[in-house]
């Protein structure tokens, strides 16, 4: 039987403090999302000024990342490349930069959403999220 790491509830809550602090210091309002390794939700904050439509599209992003594995953003620039096909993939919500998944010793663990402000600045916000974890 193979065995892989998991996020706790302290590291879930590791994450969100550094993506709050990212996002609080450069005055961002947004929300934040962290799912496990099959999407589902552990946590959503939204922080004060971001829209509420921030709090679905931060989800859809965390679990796009979450299951397939890599960041949000490579399927959105696979559809500005014109393979528009992909927009029917399954389970696919959130094909917009600002979902990256959570890597622990090889595995994917997780993903963090974010949104509310650019996507950059949304990515940013989830890099330091998971940066949290040093893993």
């Amino acid at each position: 039987m193979n065995t892989k790491p998991f996020l706790t509830l302290h590291d879930v809550r590791r994450i969100a403090a550094a993506a709050e602090t990212e996002a609080l210091s450069n005055r961002w309002p947004v929300t934040i999302a962290i799912v496990d390794d099959g999407g589902h939700l552990l946590w959503l904050q939204r922080l004060d000024g971001a829209a509420p439509i921030s709090a679905a599209i931060a989800q859809a992003k965390a679990r796009s990342a979450a299951l397939g594995r890599r960041e949000s953003r490579e399927y959105e620039e696979m559809i500005n490349q014109g393979r528009i096909s992909f927009l029917s993939a399954p389970a696919l919500e959130g094909m917009l930069e600002g979902g990256l998944p959570v890597f622990v010793d090889g595995h994917c663990v997780g993903a963090v959403g974010v949104s509310g402000v650019k996507s950059a600045q949304d990515a940013q916000v989830a890099r330091a999220g998971i940066a949290a974890l040093g893993a």
